[in-house]
């Protein structure tokens, strides 16, 4: 199941403001706001339905100029923390390479759990788990 996907976007607050309108009559709020001190690369703003206050889509501006990382990232859902970290040592073991080992990512949820891995084209592939250790 997929949990999440993000865009990178050319003019950050732009489309921002565009999604934030956009998506409002189908129930969509922007429900975090993160700057690039917070990221460490970019800034971030994610948007889910008002009712569940979770996150599905974000969009990204462009991190650092020297970047070759295509601009799209995809997360899928994980049923524990376990999982996370197999799903990291498999991608890894696949010929993946290491953007982010298996952790808490408290800027995003106290329970956030997940793990970064650059596909073989440069997309960047995340397992998570948003549930406590189980």
């Amino acid at each position: 199941m997929i949990n999440h996907v993000n865009l990178i976007v050319n003019n950050f607050e732009v489309s921002k403001k565009w999604y934030e309108l956009a998506l409002a009559p189908i129930g969509y709020a922007k429900l975090l706001d993160l700057t690039k001190e917070k990221t460490g690369s970019s800034k971030v703003a994610a948007f889910g339905e008002s009712a569940t206050n979770i996150p599905d889509f974000s969009i990204s501006s462009a991190g650092s100029e020297n970047s070759t990382s295509p601009a799209h990232h995809i997360a899928f859902n994980a049923a524990s923390h376990k999982e996370v970290d197999e799903f990291y040592h498999a991608a890894i073991k696949a010929g993946g390479k290491d953007n982010g080992k298996p952790g808490i990512r408290k800027e995003y949820h106290p329970d956030y759990y997940a793990a970064f891995v650059f596909d073989p084209d440069g997309y960047n592939i995340e397992a998570v788990c948003q549930t406590p250790n189980d």
